[in-house]
């Protein structure tokens, strides 16, 4: 008798299988871009995951109270810190220019994967500033 070949079983296992799950995925995102709608994606919850901003009385301080409170939740980088604030480019420009010649944060500049970052911290004055 022949041996039968059983070579398919192998392609069920290693490709239809993970196919069948990043398929559905790819056609969900080319649908919201062809909507025009990006809902954002869930995050899984780990410890250095995905910063989120504390709801607390940041509307009730000044901007550049504002602007330490969250980069004291972990905003690091100007976008971030734009998009939990939502403030123009302009105004968080000079808040940002402000702090740093009171020496209330520091400007980091690195090396990324696609080129230069620039990465904001709190000094330890800030922090005392945005404590007292």
């Amino acid at each position: 008798m022949a041996d039968p070949n059983f070579s398919w079983i192998y392609l069920i296992i290693f490709l239809a299988i993970p196919l069948s799950r990043i398929i559905p995925r790819i056609i969900a995102k080319r649908r919201q871009r062809i909507d025009g709608y990006t809902q954002p994606e869930p995050v899984q919850e780990t410890q250095n995951s995905q910063w989120s901003p504390k709801e607390e009385s940041l509307e009730s301080k000044p901007s550049d109270m504002q602007v330490l409170g969250i980069m004291h939740q972990g905003a690091n980088t100007f976008e971030k810190i734009q998009r939990s604030i939502k403030m123009d480019t302009k105004e968080l420009d000079s808040i940002l220019q402000q702090l740093e010649k009171r020496d209330l944060i520091k400007v980091v500049q690195k090396q990324g994967m696609f080129g230069p970052k620039v990465e904001l911290y709190s000094t330890d004055k800030g922090f005392k500033e945005f404590y007292s």
